[in-house]
């Protein structure tokens, strides 16, 4: 990577480690088998290894082999789950239970789910971006056939209480799905011993190929049916149809294999590299970490800067540092982002803040490096802020009366 450039948007994809790339070569050419094809050597190497990919990810969250479904990635996990759920078990019910702060192709999902006559619950979260668990229990319905809640929000990192909102779901008979993009190969995952029962994740947020995931689907207490949202060939049990991506399917294998290994020493190292960017960061006036510091990914912090405009500052520093302001699959749209105004902030908080999201690859130079751009790009920014200037005067910038002309 440029040596200039300094990547800490890990959220948004993280780079394919050199040893899945050479996993994956040999796939392309030398072994140019499509999995499917049972009738000579190339289509049963391919789908050798394509079984064994599936033990190595399966592995990574405790799972059976025959529980994992390879998509084309979290967002196709995340349809395949939502619909397939509510038209399997559409003799049971129609109601889906989520949450505000879901990722989009959750969100979006569910509103295609309610155009089809399906009804759906949207939790509120607190100020740290938590649900209120008595919440949840007070929405379940005789109808609820799935509660949706993510694993850990790609925005701000915070993770949800897992554990108990499985035996919130046990209690009442209510499948249990999470999107868990965010959280597998970065922090340990077991949906089996928290309760869920689906679970989307995928590679290219664990350092492997982009455009291939999977979906976790219970086989045993419960065994868990889903409908296929793609039909043609019947691959992969039937749920999930279309010739396997077989370089990027030994790339996800691969990313598994070595997150397993390495998952505790990069947490430890990450984590301490993001309290020392966090830490840095607020010691400049009125900067605010957004979300619950307690139960939050390792790697990820998401900080306002009052009166600062996000996407102002970012254009201070952006030719050297890659961050992002809202989630990367948003941020094309100048909105605030919709989990920050979940969490209660105002507009001009919600406008000012920056996720910084660490890597794998990300060293102790790049964020002595950040902290002193972000340090200075804040102090530019607010000295050509009259705003700022109106605040450190002591004016009551919410009672300001701001002309129409």
């Amino acid at each position: 990577m440029d040596s200039h450039l300094i990547y800490l948007d890990n959220n948004a994809t993280t780079p394919c480690d050199p040893r899945v790339v050479d996993a994956m070569l040999p796939w392309f050419f030398e072994n140019p088998g499509n999995a499917a094809s049972r009738n000579h050597p190339f289509g049963w190497k391919a789908e050798e290894a394509v079984d064994y990919a599936r033990e190595q990810v399966a592995k990574l969250i405790n799972a059976d082999s025959k529980e994992i479904i390879f998509t084309s990635g979290a967002t196709e996990s995340d349809n395949l789950a939502l619909k397939g759920i509510y038209e399997m078990y559409s003799r049971k019910g129609n109601h889906i239970i989520t949450v505000k702060t879901e990722h989009k192709a959750v969100l979006d999902s569910c509103n295609r789910i309610e155009k089809m006559g399906g009804e759906v619950t949207y939790l509120d979260v607190n100020r740290e971006g938590l649900i209120d668990l008595q919440a949840l229990e007070n929405a379940i319905r005789p109808t609820t056939v799935l509660v949706a809640v993510m694993w850990a929000n790609n925005e701000t990192g915070v993770i949800q209480p897992m554990k108990e909102i499985g035996a919130i779901c046990a209690r009442h008979g209510v499948l249990f799905f999470s999107d868990a993009t965010q959280a597998v190969g970065k922090i340990p995952v077991d949906p089996r011993e928290v309760g869920v029962h689906l679970m989307a994740f995928t590679s290219h947020k664990m350092y492997g190929p982009k455009g291939v995931g999977a979906l976790y689907v219970s086989r045993k207490n419960p065994r868990v049916k889903v409908t296929a949202q793609l039909d043609g060939g019947g691959h992969e049990r039937g749920m999930r149809s279309g010739t396997l991506n077989v370089p990027a399917i030994v790339g996800f294998g691969k990313a598994a294999e070595i997150a397993l290994h390495e998952m505790a020493q990069d947490t430890e190292r990450l984590s301490r590299l993001r309290d020392k960017l966090e830490s840095s960061l607020m010691q400049l006036e009125e900067t605010y970490v957004n979300g619950n510091r307690a139960h939050r990914m390792p790697h990820v912090t998401n900080i306002s800067f009052k009166h600062v405009e996000g996407e102002g500052l970012m254009m201070t520093f952006n030719q050297h540092i890659a961050v992002s302001s809202g989630s990367a699959c948003t941020s094309a749209s100048l909105e605030p982002s919709y989990v920050l105004i979940a969490l209660g902030l105002g507009d001009d908080l919600a406008h000012s803040s920056i996720r910084f999201s660490l890597g794998r690859f990300t060293t102790e130079e790049d964020i002595d490096y950040t902290i002193e751009s972000l340090s200075k790009g804040v102090n530019h920014m607010r000295d050509l802020s009259p705003i700022w200037e109106m605040y450190k005067e002591g004016v009551d910038l919410e009672n300001v009366k701001w002309s129409e002309h």
